[in-house]
């Protein structure tokens, strides 16, 4: 439930982000709020984190670990005011935190392919 509501606030942090991105553009007291939602980013990528490594699934950690690189890069490319990949990176960790909401929110982190069983190879079957 924990990884529930951490992903989930996440997911929001980055949407207002984006927001504020678009603020950012177009009204003065922009910069402000987007620095404001950046380090709402920050925190609940930690807590995303944090709930990831409670849970000691890897397919649960490693997206949280990348999340936290993408958001240390998004960060440095902001104060440098390299929007040419600041955006697009913005856009690619929104998109990723869409996908793992839903795979956390519907149980499918640790399910096998379709049409394989426990020790199956895929589909793939061995010459004999």
């Amino acid at each position: 439930m924990f990884l529930r509501v951490a992903m989930l606030l996440q997911t929001l942090a980055l949407l207002v982000q984006a927001v504020t991105a678009g603020l950012l553009l177009s009204s003065p007291g922009g910069r402000e709020l987007h620095g404001a939602s950046a380090v709402a980013v920050v925190v609940t990528v930690l807590l995303h984190l944090v709930a990831a490594i409670m849970t000691r699934r890897l397919a649960v950690i490693m997206p949280a670990a990348g999340m936290l690189v993408l958001t240390l890069v998004q960060a440095a490319l902001g104060m440098a005011h390299a929007k040419v990949l600041h955006v697009p990176i913005g856009v690619l960790m929104f998109g990723g935190s869409m996908l793992q909401l839903g795979r956390v929110w519907t149980g499918r982190l640790d399910r096998a392919p379709a049409g394989t069983t426990n020790g199956s190879t895929g589909g793939v079957r061995a010459a004999t």
